[in-house]
C-alpha cells in the first residue's frame, strides 16, 4: 500500500451525525470503524504496533466506559496483557476508588476496583475520542491513586478545538491519537 495514511483511511469510516445529542453538536460516530473487519483490524493494529515497542509497552491496558472498553480490551488481548475497566459510578460490585470530574453541565464520577492494578504497574489508558479531556484525566487520577504509572493516553479521535488534548498534556499525560477533526 503505497502512501497509505492510516488517519485518512480511518477518518473516511467515521460517521458524522449532526445535532446529536444536542443541537449544534457534530457527533463523531466510530461504530462504522468496528463494523468492517478490515477497517477494525487496521484500527487495532495501529495501536498494537505502537505499544509493542518495548519503550511504550504497558503492563496492563485500562479502558474508559464505554467505547474505551472495545478498543482497550482488544489491544490488551493483542499485547498479551490484562485489561482494566474504568466504569461509570455504581457499576462495580467490589470496593472502589472514585474520581469526580466536571462536565459541560454538571459532573460525572468514574470508579475502579481497589485491586484493579498493582502499584508501579505501567498502564496504557484508552478511550475512543478526546473532547474536553475530563474523562481521561479522571481515569489517570484514579489509576494514580492506586499507585499505577499511566504511561500514555490513547484514542482514535482528537477534537482539538474542545481543548481536551491540550489540557491532558498540560496535566503531564502523554497523548496519542490517530486522527483529528479540527475546524468543524
Amino acid at each position: 500500500m503505497h502512501d497509505f495514511n492510516i488517519g485518512q483511511y480511518l477518518k473516511a469510516h467515521i460517521r458524522t451525525v449532526a445535532d446529536w445529542p444536542a443541537p449544534g453538536v457534530q457527533f463523531r460516530d466510530i461504530t462504522p470503524l468496528l463494523q468492517d473487519p478490515k477497517v477494525f483490524r487496521v484500527l487495532i493494529d495501529a495501536f498494537v504496533h505502537r505499544y509493542m515497542d518495548p519503550a511504550l509497552r504497558p503492563d496492563v491496558v485500562a479502558g474508559l466506559d464505554a467505547r474505551g472498553f472495545i478498543l482497550g480490551a482488544v489491544v490488551a488481548y493483542e499485547l498479551n496483557v490484562g485489561f482494566i475497566p474504568i466504569r461509570k459510578k455504581g457499576k462495580l460490585p467490589f470496593d472502589t476508588v472514585q474520581e469526580t470530574y466536571e462536565l459541560e453541565y454538571g459532573s460525572a464520577t468514574v470508579e475502579l476496583h481497589t485491586d484493579a492494578v498493582q502499584p508501579g504497574k505501567r498502564v496504557l489508558l484508552m478511550d475512543d475520542l478526546i473532547a474536553t479531556g475530563g474523562t481521561m484525566l479522571a481515569g489517570k487520577n484514579l489509576l494514580e491513586k492506586l499507585g499505577a504509572v499511566v504511561i500514555e493516553g490513547a484514542a482514535i479521535v482528537d477534537l482539538p478545538e474542545l481543548g481536551g488534548s491540550a489540557k491532558i498534556r498540560s496535566n503531564g499525560l502523554e497523548l496519542f491519537t490517530l486522527l483529528d477533526f479540527s475546524g468543524h
